[in-house]
């Protein structure tokens, strides 16, 4: 058989022998080096490291795996997810599991674990409470997980279809392809997959519907615009496995009958569009999109559409207007997109991790899939967990797992030994969960009901110096930039809760002001025609279910317990912890500071700009926050 990367696959059986043949080669080598080349470590600087081990591997000469791409025996891999902890490198088959690694770290992971099969102590990951971890999935942060979606994620080059293919890839499409649409479609509902962009509705009923249209052109739409703060699963799963994209595209033509794909990525993923279209052209070149795909006699075709980055065309129709060349603007639905979308045709739109799920369901089984997750809902879910929690990252979830789990098992608590407050769950459509729903499951129902939702899979955590005020203003603030206005209740709405909101924070709240915010919000959420205005009023909505002791404390005490609301704070100085030493006045960046060295000194509270850096630089605890 002939082999090589520009080998157009024949049949399910030829893809089979070409995945034998790459796993075959990886066999023959001793080790595997693997340098995270996600956004992350590649602003960190994890190129310079991929370098610096080209250069020495090739003048060393050390055993390891060679690839169709690098001579040198190491591979560019995708996110790992472990974002904080990069650069990353791995050294396969043992797993070890090197961070922080420098160019200058190189030559001595060479010469001690490449050669001498000895540990870099100094590079691996150690816990808070001291633990060294030696490996990948000895880490609590992954261990705790259930990586499925991401299993390729760090472990295989995005840029290199050899890779994917003896991973497992495009096999689900081969077994695809051997059933009728009917059947896929049927698989796909017995699973009980959901979107993951937010709404969470069911993909096998949206697929059945567009299988039924008639039609002599259908499409499919990968919804790449992912514009929630906080939010980077798509983009991940772009850089780190573009072709499990296409694969579940192409599985979602064959079951609904569409021949044309089209993915609509925002602009500012420059890295996850560099990588689709390497993807892109290499399926083509390999026969596995294009014309009779693995002599099935089904085509389909996918092509990349850029978006301008506005939050208003993640919405369905929005997206659609944009692909189209028209203003990015939601329409009234019904007609749904499965009636008529793209250029008026029946269209299906998921977005990238929905799709990235497809293949998995038919690698594992549609009953299996289904048991991951719980309810009407199955498989898992990615979650971009940030904020105030020791561990921040990508993390991959069995659907319905309890958020204190995520939380202070995978995200290893609050930094700092600090309180948790709250968790935001969606995004800016989402709402705010305090602690007594900490053992809430992730789950779409449980989520909505308590007031947020599962959305894109956004998960920020906030401390006991969040306030909740505050909070709900910086998404207000967010979501009045991103309204389309063309809905006056959105238009006009967000901005009015938003003037609410600020007066309460500048200690202008009046008694008036909580039950203005609850009018205002129904009202939006009521009178607004697409998604984005129908959940606007959800960060006011549930902070006030959850911290209405905040919002009275601003109005009637004029008061900001967590010190963030600036025209509601004071800093002095307490003259019986004072010594005198001067630190704060030196730190002042507005000289508001005075005294002399031993005696006690004092803050102009006229000149005071209330950054906190005299609080911050005090050993003494003697700057007063009130």
């Amino acid at each position: 058989m002939s082999t090589g990367i520009n080998v157009r696959i024949k049949n399910a059986e030829h893809l089979q022998q070409l995945r034998e043949y790459y796993l075959n080669k990886r066999g023959l080598v001793q080790n595997r080096v693997i340098v995270c080349a996600g956004t992350g470590c590649v602003i960190n600087g994890s190129l310079k490291v991929f370098e610096q081990f080209q250069k020495l591997l090739g003048q060393s000469g050390a055993d390891v795996v060679f690839s169709e791409r690098h001579e040198t025996g190491i591979i560019c891999s995708g996110c790992h997810g472990f974002c904080q902890q990069g650069p990353l490198v791995i050294i396969e088959p043992a797993g070890i599991f090197y961070i922080h690694v420098r160019p200058d770290d190189v030559r001595q992971i060479i010469e001690k674990t490449l050669r001498r099969g000895e540990l870099v102590e100094r590079l691996l990951y150690t816990s808070p409470e001291g633990t060294r971890y030696a490996t990948q999935d000895e880490v609590p942060f992954y261990r705790q997980q259930t990586r499925l979606v991401l299993q390729n994620a760090g472990r295989i080059d995005p840029e290199e279809i050899a890779d994917y293919l003896a991973s497992g890839g495009y096999q689900s499409l081969a077994k695809v392809l051997q059933m009728t649409p009917a059947a896929v479609v049927q698989q796909v509902s017995s699973a009980k997959l959901r979107g993951r962009g937010g709404a969470g509705f069911s993909t096998g009923v949206k697929w059945q519907e567009a299988l039924h249209r008639q039609s002599d052109v259908k499409y499919i739409v990968c919804n790449a615009d992912e514009g929630d703060p906080g939010a980077f699963m798509d983009r991940s799963l772009l850089e780190s496995d573009p072709h499990a994209v296409l694969e579940g595209m192409i599985i979602a033509g064959y079951a609904t009958g569409a021949t044309e794909g089209l993915v609509y990525v925002r602009a500012e993923y420059p890295l996850a569009m560099k990588r689709l279209q390497k993807a892109i052209a290499q399926a083509l070149e390999q026969g596995l999109l294009g014309h009779d795909i693995l002599g099935s006699g089904h085509s389909f075709n996918i092509s990349i559409f850029m978006g301008g980055g506005v939050f208003i065309c993640g919405e369905s129709t929005a997206l659609i207007a944009s692909l189209e060349a028209k203003v990015g603007e939601p329409r009234q639905k019904p007609p749904h997109l499965v009636e008529s979308g793209y250029l008026g045709k029946p269209t299906v739109l998921n977005n990238v991790e929905t799709l990235a799920n497809v293949p998995l369901i038919f690698q594992l089984g549609a009953e299996k899939y289904a048991a991951l997750g719980s309810g009407k809902s199955g498989g898992t879910k990615i979650f971009c967990l940030t904020g105030k929690v020791n561990n921040t990252g990508l993390v991959e979830v069995p659907i319905g797992i309890p958020l204190e789990d995520i939380i202070f098992g995978i995200g290893g608590g609050i930094q700092g030994g600090r309180a948790f407050k709250a968790v935001q769950t969606g995004g800016p459509s989402g709402g705010c969960l305090d602690a007594g729903q900490l053992h809430m499951p992730t789950d779409f129902e449980e989520l909505k009901e308590a007031g947020s939702m599962m959305g894109s899979g956004g998960m920020i955590v906030l401390d006991e110096k969040t306030c909740a005020v505050d909070l709900a203003k910086y998404f207000l603030r967010f979501l009045k930039d991103e309204s389309c206005g063309k809905c006056f209740s959105c238009r006009e709405g967000i901005v009015r809760m938003l003037d609410v909101v600020n007066d309460i924070t500048a200690g202008q709240g009046n008694s008036q002001s909580m039950e203005l915010l609850l009018d205002l919000a129904e009202v939006v959420a009521d009178a607004s025609m697409c998604g984005l205005g129908q959940t606007a009023a959800n960060p006011v909505l549930s902070t006030i279910r959850y911290f209405a002791h905040e919002y009275k404390e601003h109005i009637e005490e004029k008061k900001c317990a967590a010190g963030v609301c600036k025209d509601l704070i004071f800093y002095s100085i307490l003259e019986e912890h004072c010594k005198g030493c001067g630190v704060c006045a030196k730190n002042c960046p507005v000289s508001a500071i005075s005294g002399e060295k031993g005696q006690l000194y004092v803050i102009d509270t006229n000149a005071c700009q209330k950054c906190g850096i005299c609080l911050e630089s005090c050993k003494f605890s003697a700057v007063l926050l009130s």
